[in-house]
């Protein structure tokens, strides 16, 4: 039977047929696939995976099909044959919507010959080979490769063939290209040489990016204008991924990007499962409302580049789940049209039939929590893309620490804050937010004085939105606290001491100390606060003999306010979260996790019970609460490929039911059963039996009277 999604059919060719393509299979061509490959098993792979969008590959660095363009290189197997319309039509005839790939990141000889002008060229002035195919080139991606010649390629497919969009990969260049075109433009536009370096201090790097950003931001909007200007309801999608937030110009890239595609296609090295929804919350750290993507690699995604392979079916059902579970809509990419191993069809049909019963609800829902983490765009800005996750461990320790705590959270950007943004959230995170602006800082300071809660470490607002360091700590006042001396470190051997009775330093019976930062900022504490912990001054970790602390405890290393408006204040004045991600002890696991429980001041509207680890979202319409939990219960939850999936046993999901509302009904969305609840002192409490990969927990509320407190 021909599998044809009536949603997505519905909204064929239309301006919103994006918002119907929410399940995705990526084709990949090789050149030699026009006579190895067969299109019958992509169409039936279409169906398999209840699929209701394609991505196919088109052309750019290698046309699959008929090209007209001039230096447009065509694949030598080609013949009379046309994969891509063929694949077009095959997905046409299901009722999908359809992206057409191109990649513009490399040429051939020929090309290269007739416009050496198009090649990128590196810091000794030589042009670019490819660094893992010789025989071609790298191209300059800021040039008129970009700007003059793949346009025509963009417009030729977006005449000739039913598509609803042009998505590119690679499209962003690969670091500074020194070319002569770069250079005049970059001196004329900056007045600064191409940076040498990528160190953050450096003005001319500094200058490059915000070029950079400029240049790449108006192909975007070029390219979608030449695609609008054949099929009005279609549009340009560049490929994307969380760091690209901070290449490009936000107002721009939300007029002319309907949705936003992540390419994480997995782990790589040590990361955990929980990698893949982090995407969603940093995409709607900005774009709150906007569709994301998730593409994810049937193949492991290592340094050494398995590219025709794949992993195993727990790891790929994994990676789309946990997208799926913070909101993300499905893709699945392989390369090569040739299937040699078929043992990835299966694990992605799972993986998209978890979207298939969340879809409804998905679609009915808007992601809520009251935690909201900054993700510090304009520090991240500020680092290159080589260097920004040495910049991110602080905001990936909290995160895993909120994980462990079983507390569902969001992110914010510190360029998307608002007064509105802001009060969507009972607490405010700044895990390291080391460059803020005076108006951000003003956001911060109203928010608190609005009775927000607010919680802050390390370096948080160090330095101004350019990377010039502030005199004095920008949120001094907030916190209760004056800055003494800038951070220092890395030290080795530090420790806290507990001082005093207070909730964030509960739990740490029979230990008077322990261990503290790598880095380390001095303050000194105002009226009104309370110093849970103070710091010990560093002595040496050798010889042996000699590692006793010369000092007494002096200097806050915790501070803790209760502000006039009805909030509470933390400020860790090291790097905690950083530190938590290296090494993971337990005690800063508890020292996060106790001080968002005291900073949010009252009972989270969301909690968990049970014996596990699970990444939790928590979605609701006007009649709608879902709360979704994804079994991070596993050997492999830090390293991949996952292996198998170990099942937790029974939890109990307590949601704070809103004033005036009673249960109309509580589903488990995954296990497709009608829950067991109870309502009890204002919450219902519903009973989740098992959870293999996730459960999904969806109450609909009513307006009728509470009488019954016991459901079925």
């Amino acid at each position: 039977m021909t599998h044809i999604d009536p949603t997505a059919a519905a909204n064929l060719r239309t301006p919103e047929w994006y918002k119907s393509a929410t399940r995705w299979t990526q084709l990949t061509l090789v050149e030699n696939d026009p006579v190895k490959f067969d299109p019958d098993f992509w169409i039936d792979v279409f169906k398999r995976t209840r699929s209701n969008a394609a991505c196919l590959s088109a052309g750019g660095y290698i046309g699959f099909y008929p090209s007209k363009v001039p230096l447009h290189y065509v694949s030598k197997y080609l013949g009379d044959t046309d994969p891509f319309g063929r694949l077009v039509d095959g997905a046409r005839s299901l009722g999908m919507h359809v992206m057409a790939r191109v990649d513009p990141h490399a040429i051939h000889q020929n090309a290269a010959d007739a416009h050496p002008e198009w090649i990128a060229v590196d810091k000794n002035g030589k042009p670019r080979r490819h660094w893992a195919f010789p025989d071609v080139w790298v191209t300059c991606a800021y040039g008129d490769y970009n700007n003059v010649f793949m346009p025509e390629i963009v417009r030729e497919i977006t005449r000739d063939y039913d598509i609803d969009a042009i998505f590119a990969n690679r499209w962003q260049g690969h670091g500074v290209c020194y070319c002569e075109s770069c250079k005049t433009r970059f001196r004329d536009a900056t007045g600064f040489d191409l940076p040498m370096t990528n160190d953050v201090d450096d003005p001319a790097w500094r200058a490059w990016s915000g070029w950079r950003r400029d240049v790449l931001t108006r192909m975007v909007i070029a390219w979608d204008k030449d695609v609008k200007a054949i099929r009005p309801h279609a549009s340009f999608i560049p490929n994307m991924g969380g760091e690209s937030l901070m290449e490009f110009d936000i107002g721009l890239i939300e007029k002319h990007c309907p949705f936003l595609v992540v390419d994480h296609q997995g782990r790589r090295g040590l990361e955990p499962v929980w990698f893949a929804g982090r995407n969603a919350k940093r995409m709607r750290a900005t774009f709150h409302e906007r569709p994301v993507v998730l593409i994810t690699s049937i193949g492991p995604e290592e340094e050494h580049r398995w590219k025709d392979s794949v992993t195993t079916g727990a790891e790929i059902e994994s990676w789309i789940a946990n997208g799926v579970t913070h909101g993300m809509l499905p893709w699945v990419t392989k390369f090569n049209g040739v299937v040699p191993d078929e043992r990835w069809v299966e694990p992605v049909a799972v993986g998209f039939e978890h979207h298939v019963k969340l879809q409804a609800m998905l679609a009915e829902t808007s992601p809520t929590a009251e935690i909201a983490i900054i993700d510090p765009t304009t520090t991240l800005k500020n680092w290159s893309r080589d260097t920004r996750r040495q910049a991110e461990g602080d905001d990936l320790g909290f995160y895993h620490a909120l994980i462990e705590a079983k507390l569902p959270f969001e992110f914010l950007s510190d360029e998307a804050m608002t007064a509105e943004s802001l009060a969507r959230y009972r607490l405010v995170i700044l895990a390291n937010a080391t460059n803020l602006s005076d108006a951000q800082c003003a956001l911060l300071q109203g928010y608190a004085a609005r009775g927000g809660s607010l919680i802050a470490a390390h370096e948080t607002a160090m330095r101004d939105e350019g990377g010039n360091a502030r005199e004095a700590f920008a949120l001094g006042s907030l916190f209760g606290v004056r800055r003494t001396a800038l951070s220092r470190g890395p030290v080795k051997n530090t420790y806290i001491a507990l001082s005093g009775e207070h909730p964030v330093s509960a739990g740490y019976e029979g230990a008077a100390r322990i261990i503290g930062g790598t880095k380390l900022a001095e303050v000194e504490t105002l009226a009104g606060t309370e110093t849970p912990f103070i710091s010990i001054p560093d002595f040496p970790d050798l010889p042996m003999e000699e590692v006793y602390p010369r000092e007494e405890p002096r200097g806050a290393a915790v501070i803790t306010r209760e502000t006039e408006a009805g909030g509470r204040t933390v400020y860790i004045p090291w790097n905690i979260g950083g530190i938590f991600w290296e090494v993971l002890a337990a005690d800063h696991q508890r020292l996060i996790e106790n001080a968002v429980r005291w900073a949010l001041g009252a009972r989270p509207r969301v909690s968990v019970s049970g014996h596990s680890v699970l990444d939790i979202a928590a979605r609701q319409s006007a009649d709608t609460f879902a709360v979704l939990l994804f079994n991070l219960t596993n050997p492999m939850m830090l390293k991949g490929p996952t292996r198998e999936f170990f099942p937790v046993g029974a939890h109990s999901v307590s949601i704070v039911m809103p004033e005036g509302r009673s249960v109309a009904d509580v589903r488990l969305l995954i296990s497709g059963q009608t829950a067991n609840y109870r309502i009890a002192d204002g919450k219902v409490e519903v009973d989740v039996p098992a959870i293999a990969l996730m459960e999904a927990v969806e109450v609909h509320w009513s307006w009728a009277s509470r009488k019954r407190h016991f459901g079925r």
